[in-house]
């Protein structure tokens, strides 16, 4: 089912576009004709730096999606993109700059046209709109589980449809999940310490927030500040922010205060 709901997911305009300028100069260069009349050659096989950027490419992949804890095809694709892109572009530069010209056009077309499409399914994830709103929150004695992102970034695209299944089965009154876009509201990401800068590894940072006080993140920095590696899957979220046990606290609290509301009814 779920391979199923991949390849549906396909079909939307974002990964095709993609997928074939993912594609393009492979494809192009090993289509007799076709190659003889782009790259005017007889030799339609690769050569040896195009061998060397495809190789360095494919190392690239697969280092940076184990980073970023991609654990489905559609993951693993909106993980590479870029990379493959940025491969794709070399190589049209390296092999004709006119065409690197017009593949570098319609990448920033494809990227501004054609954006990743946000996770759309079952949710119940609370959008903070700004420093504020989310201080304001999280200041009360409800346990809030907040995800800093930004749209742009990869990992926060993948981590996206795994928060949303938690905040459907653990979501309670006294136990909420959240969202804020610190790429929108930069402000909330400096009093959060955390980074929105393209380079930054700490995009997403999820916090625990208990009566307004941070409780734990992920990732989080060792003794010497260093920030250590989290795959962000759904086991390893329950386990870090020990949702099991959060859940049935939350439900006794909820339950307790149920009693003694009745009681002073009566």
């Amino acid at each position: 089912m779920s391979v199923k709901k991949d390849l549906l997911q396909l079909l939307r305009p974002y990964y095709l576009v993609n997928i074939i300028l993912s594609l393009s100069y492979i494809v192009i260069k090993r289509i007799p004709g076709v190659c003889n009349y782009i790259f005017n050659t007889d030799n339609c096989e690769f050569e040896g730096r195009e061998t060397e950027i495809l190789f360095f490419l494919l190392i690239v992949i697969v280092m940076r999606t184990r980073k970023t804890g991609s654990v489905s095809m559609i993951s693993y694709l909106s993980s590479s993109f870029i990379y493959t892109k940025i491969a794709n572009l070399i190589l049209w530069f390296n092999a004709d700059y006119k065409m690197g010209i017009v593949y570098g056009i319609l990448f920033i077309l494809g990227a501004l046209l054609v954006p990743e499409p946000a996770y759309s399914g079952p949710n119940n994830v609370i959008y903070f709109k700004g420093e504020s709103d989310l201080t304001e929150e999280v200041s009360n004695k409800t346990t809030w589980l907040v995800a800093f992102y930004t749209a742009w970034n990869p990992t926060c695209v993948n981590l996206a449809p795994v928060f949303a299944k938690l905040s459907t089965s653990y979501a309670l009154d006294n136990l909420k999940f959240g969202k804020i876009d610190i790429g929108r509201y930069p402000e909330a990401g400096k009093k959060y310490h955390v980074s929105d800068s393209s380079m930054s590894k700490q995009l997403p940072t999820i916090i625990l927030f208990q009566e307004g006080k941070e409780v734990t993140r992920r990732p989080m920095a060792d003794a010497k500040g260093k920030l250590i590696k989290f795959m962000f899957s759904e086991e390893n979220l329950k386990m870090a922010f020990g949702l099991n046990n959060l859940y049935e606290t939350a439900k006794k609290e909820t339950k307790s205060e149920n009693i003694s509301n009745s009681k002073k009814n009566k």
